[in-house]
């Protein structure tokens, strides 16, 4: 069984063909309706989240309270929008842009990774957040099993701690910005990695929509835990792989961090209650272990107090 150390938290749940919004305390769970949320629906909720009257409800010892073992969870959100980030681990590039470097020019691989730090600790001074957008019906819980298409070989894993928006956000400063932060939960940002960039089109660049937007590509959850209990500039990321770990950082090495991150996204389009801002996968992943997912395959995943993602992949044949 999965759960948080955090006083409590959102889950969404399985009731039936639908999926029921609920409050996690501990190891129980009790359903949420609006009358309990004060407000209609979650996202309405999120836009000014009252978590003290949760807080309030988490301590109540009713009869609506049931094993969370019981039920079976599913994402915790329903974003309207979902934003990446690419390239926002400062170790990771830095051994990404090593690697290539390394391969042609008179550096040593310690030269190397000194000019790639020079280079990521200008870009954090002088540059921007690289944003990309991802299609909400990827979102799905860890109760679906993550199908792997047979167009690919090399579908891999990208463990990363997600924002949940709460109060509208649009053309906020970095200094307001986490005003606009409800919680954070977890997403793995599946990737195929020969299709993101286009052979047939290379002076265009990536393809994010293809490489990255296949259904369940977006494991997300198993909890929404409110801002105020999360540490999520300094929260423990770390992706096993049957049991093996293959990624194991921190927040503390994000080259732009949360502030920045939503100031910079909302300079574009309002970012609205329950959307998603995902912010950056650390070293770690299939490209960097010359091995990707395949059927059978199990991804257990863990960022600070958000609770523990298991997911299981099986092949699209398979299926």
């Amino acid at each position: 069984m999965t759960t948080t150390t955090a006083p409590f938290a959102l889950a969404r749940y399985r009731d039936g063909d639908a999926a029921r919004l609920g409050l996690v305390a501990g190891d129980r769970i009790r359903p949420l309706d609006d009358e309990d949320l004060g407000a209609a629906g979650l996202n309405a909720f999120l836009a000014a989240p009252d978590w003290d009257r949760l807080g309030a409800l988490a301590k109540s010892t009713d009869g609506s309270w049931r094993p969370l073992d019981e039920v079976v969870l599913t994402a915790p959100v329903e974003p309207r929008q979902v934003l990446q980030t690419g390239a926002n681990y400062r170790q990771h590039v830095i051994e990404l842009v090593a690697a290539g470097v390394s391969k042609n020019s008179d550096r040593t691989i310690e030269e190397a990774r000194e000019f790639a730090a020079k280079l990521m600790d200008d870009r954090a001074v002088n540059g921007e957040p690289y944003f990309f957008i991802g299609l909400p019906a990827c979102v799905v819980g860890d109760d679906v099993p993550l199908v792997l298409p047979s167009y690919s070989e090399v579908h891999d894993w990208e463990l990363e701690l997600a924002v949940v928006i709460g109060r509208e956000a649009f053309r906020v400063t970095r200094e307001d910005a986490l005003d606009h932060v409800a919680g954070y939960t977890i997403v793995n940002d599946v990737t195929t990695r020969d299709l993101v960039f286009r052979e047939d089109m290379k002076d265009i660049g990536t393809d994010w929509y293809r490489g990255k937007n296949a259904p369940g590509f977006l494991p997300t959850g198993p909890f929404l835990v409110p801002a105020e209990f999360v540490d999520a500039g300094n929260a423990a990321v770390r992706l096993e792989l049957n049991g093996e770990v293959m990624q194991d950082a921190s927040t503390t090495d994000l080259l732009f961090d949360i502030p920045a991150l939503i100031s910079a996204a909302s300079q574009n389009m309002p970012l609205l209650p329950g959307d998603l801002l995902l912010t950056g996968s650390p070293a770690g992943n299939g490209q960097h272990w010359k091995r990707f997912l395949r059927d059978g395959d199990v991804m257990t995943g863990t960022i600070g107090n958000l609770g523990t993602q298991v997911i299981r992949c099986v092949a699209e044949d398979a299926s």
